[in-house]
């Protein structure tokens, strides 16, 4: 158990528990019959990516696959490969290698939820499988949530194609992106860090909503987004998906994993993409998104010592840029008046190294984890400019034991240093008529944290947990932040489940990253006043119900509730002068109320339905107004997923239907006495045609072509205060087909 245990200090929250995982041990079998335990080995569920290694002794934990029964599958270099069928959680699996075998190449085919609630996680949490990244052939991130009601994505504006989410009501930048459960995508990567990473890069996603562990810091407030990797011991050698769209968006993605020796692993992954047409469906002069082009590299690497330390350590970087703006921009002219254009580079690298030593048993482990970013964006917006650079290091040291058979902890320090070069070079013509006027907003900063943290877990009999964690760090400019959290999770029957979390998250804005739209208006921006931290509270509760209905015994019915409420909030204001932005800190309430419904079933062999629904209630008080309704947040969204697959999955149907709630429009934006947005359909088809190693997939996004018209006011003029490409609140884009395969190279 060394390496699984290590492992999970490592990459898992702290909040997940071994016992919840799905045992066994791999046995290795000599040519005489004789069975010694198989260590190192590699176990898989069959028809995932994502493989983990028994440990020195062969015994191996692994996650459970989405549905059961599954397939487990064992394999080792110079062994025949082994695969048994696992009927529940609660089977201890054994699997058997036998020295030497020569095996006819087996392949069976199974079916994987591509979206689907967890039963373990204290917290609540989606996880989009990888199947479900494949659904809507995604190219990045930030085209991996339609089928999921908790998040809702769209633009910041209508000239840069930076994308943002909404969880629980709130601006994506309140939810902690983690890449394999280290912080990532913040800073001055945020507005377009959702781009940055390709979906066939990732095993999965995991989206927790709620305050969750303490172990990656103070920064989540309305939730984590984790990113899993393919990993550097997947046993699938090669992969590698194009796509190709009506728009001429072409993208290559690569990913190959290799075995270098038996302990050491390795993984390398490529992607390139370009957008080069300009598109103006709506004839506004302007484009519809950038014409961008982006190359992004990564390698992983994973050593497995034998005393049981593994130590994970790799490198990315990235390279992207996008022009967008009026259609007869030029970019080679000097930048004036008579024309509008938007440039941005974005230059991003980060570098990291995990190494996990077992101490003296099977249950105490130490972690060490450090990480550096580097991030890099030059951008205008007309005559508006912004760059900046950061600089980000960490380091952190977890120290994880067991006391007896329900108590665990973890004990760790941290150290974060953040370094800010920021500028921001304001033009606006203000309607009086006096002719251009211009601003230098210096937003150089510098913060170190450090701090310790603690989190204690109470488990009883694979039914109850309770967790609770304390953070004290010790900010460079804000003094001491102190960050309490708790979850509860209770299994009532082996079928309904009840969890409940509460806790405290900070965070430092990045006044002009977090908020890029307001670089596309003619206003000038005033900073009032000093941001202070923001400060907030997120508490919530979930019960989740399995039973049996139809074909399916394993259908669910998931309900949840959270809250989120700011001591401090650092606003953004465009409502309260029409020639300015306005920039100041909270003074009044603020918080976001959010319902959701989940439900799934099998209703027959191969056919699954998901459907789900999510109701917001998000208020702010707004300087000399009181609490009202966040502009531009959609009071609700329903989601129906439909899924067919024929025999052996050779051809699957995915169909996703979208019912996207009205917005508050601002102010400014109210034309005929309409306040709100309207209430609009979104459909996504694909059919995808499996092969013996290759998928071929045609699909269309936007089936019925709907778009919000005008998206731009006064675009004619847009050196005008009243020029704005920020009120974004439904699609840009008109109908995208598409076409790509995908090429999986098996061992």
């Amino acid at each position: 158990m060394k390496i699984i245990l290590l492992l999970l200090i490592s990459f898992i929250p702290a909040c997940t528990l071994s016992a919840q995982m799905v045992r066994g041990i791999v046995w290795g079998v000599s040519p005489k019959g004789e069975k010694t335990p198989l260590a190192y080995s590699s176990v898989h569920w069959h028809g995932t990516p994502a493989a983990v290694v028994a440990d020195s002794n062969g015994r191996f934990s692994i996650p459970p696959p989405a549905t059961w029964p599954a397939t487990l599958m064992a394999s080792f270099v110079g062994y025949g490969s082994d695969m048994r069928e696992i009927p529940n959680e609660s089977v201890f699996a054994e699997l058997f290698l036998h020295e030497g075998a020569t095996l006819d190449e087996i392949r069976i085919t199974g079916r994987q939820a591509g979206l689907y609630n967890s039963r373990l996680t204290q917290l609540k949490t989606e996880v989009i499988t990888a199947a479900g990244l494949q659904k809507m052939a995604c190219c990045n991130i930030g085209e991996s949530f339609e089928n999921s009601a908790s998040i809702s994505v769209g633009y910041s504006d209508a000239v840069s194609g930076a994308r943002q989410i909404r969880l629980l009501g709130l601006s994506g930048i309140y939810a902690q992106m983690l890449e394999e459960n280290r912080p990532d995508m913040r800073g001055l990567a945020t507005p377009f860090g959702l781009s940055f990473t390709p979906g066939p890069w990732l095993e999965s996603i995991q989206v927790a909503k709620g305050i969750g562990s303490v172990l990656q810091g103070y920064e989540n407030i309305t939730g984590q987004i984790n990113l899993e990797y393919r990993k550097p011991a997947t046993p699938e050698p090669l992969f590698l998906n194009l796509y190709l769209d009506r728009f001429g968006r072409t993208e290559a993605n690569a990913a190959s994993s290799l075995q270098l020796s038996e302990r050491l692993f390795t993984s390398l992954l490529a992607h390139a993409s370009i957008d080069p047409m300009k598109v103006d469906n709506n004839h506004d002069g302007f484009m519809d998104e950038p014409v961008k082009q982006q190359i992004n590299l990564a390698n992983r690497w994973l050593y497995m010592a034998p005393n049981g330390t593994a130590l994970r350590f790799g490198i990315k970087g990235l390279y992207e840029k996008r022009d967008g703006g009026a259609l007869d921009f030029d970019a080679s002219r000097p930048r004036d008046t008579v024309q509008y254009g938007t440039g941005i580079e974005n230059t991003h690298i980060n570098a990291y190294v995990k190494a996990g030593i077992p101490i003296a048993d099977t249950v105490t482990n130490i972690a060490f984890i450090a990480d550096y970013t580097f991030h890099d964006i030059k951008s205008f917006f007309g005559l508006k400019a912004f760059d900046g650079t950061e600089h980000t290091a960490n380091f952190n040291v977890l120290f994880q034991s067991k006391s007896g058979r329900h108590h665990d902890y973890m004990l760790g320090a941290g150290i974060r240093w953040d370094s800010y070069r920021q500028g921001l070079r304001d033009v606006w013509f203000p309607a009086s008529g006096t002719g251009r006027q211009e601003q230098y907003i210096d937003l150089d900063r510098d913060e170190t944290v450090g701090g310790l943290f603690g989190e204690y877990t109470f488990s009883h009999a694979d039914r109850f947990w309770f967790v609770a964690g304390l953070r004290a760090d010790y900010h460079s400019l804000y003094q001491w932040l102190i960050t309490p959290r708790a979850t509860l999770k209770y299994n009532i029957t082996g079928d309904l489940i009840l969890r409940a979390s509460a806790g405290r998250g900070f965070r430092t804005a990045n006044v002009v990253t977090d908020n890029i739209g307001i670089l596309a208006t003619g206003r000038q921006i005033v900073i009032d006043e000093l941001p202070v931290i923001e400060d907030a509270w997120t508490y919530g509760s979930s019960v989740a119900w399995y039973f049996p209905l139809f074909h399916d015994d394993r259908a669910s019915l998931v309900l949840d509730f959270f809250r989120t409420q700011f001591t401090n909030q650092v606003i953004v204001d465009q409502e309260d002068d029409l020639a300015r932005v306005h920039i100041y800190n909270l003074n009044g309430p603020s918080f976001s109320n959010t319902y959701q419904i989940d439900f799934s079933v099998m209703p027959a062999e191969r056919f699954s339905i998901m459907a789900t629904f999510r109701y917001t209630d998000a208020q702010t008080a707004y300087r000399n107004r009181p609490a009202r309704e966040r502009p531009l947040n959609d009071r609700f969204k329903a989601v129906l997923n439909l899924q067919y697959a024929t025999r052996m999955n050779i051809w699957t149907f995915d169909f996703t239907a979208q019912l996207n709630g009205q917005t508050r429009l601002p102010d400014f934006a109210v034309t005929n006495g309409a306040r709100y947005s309207p209430v609009y359909p979104l459909f996504f088809v694909q059919l995808t045609r499996k092969f013996r190693s290759l998928d071929v997939y045609l699909g269309c996004e936007n089936l019925f072509n709907y778009t919000q018209r005008d998206p731009i006011l006064l675009a004619a003029t847009p050196y005008n205060t009243g020029f704005n490409s920020s009120v974004i609140w439904g699609p840009l884009m008109e109908r995208r087909i598409y076409a790509g395969l995908r090429f999986t190279l098996f061992k």
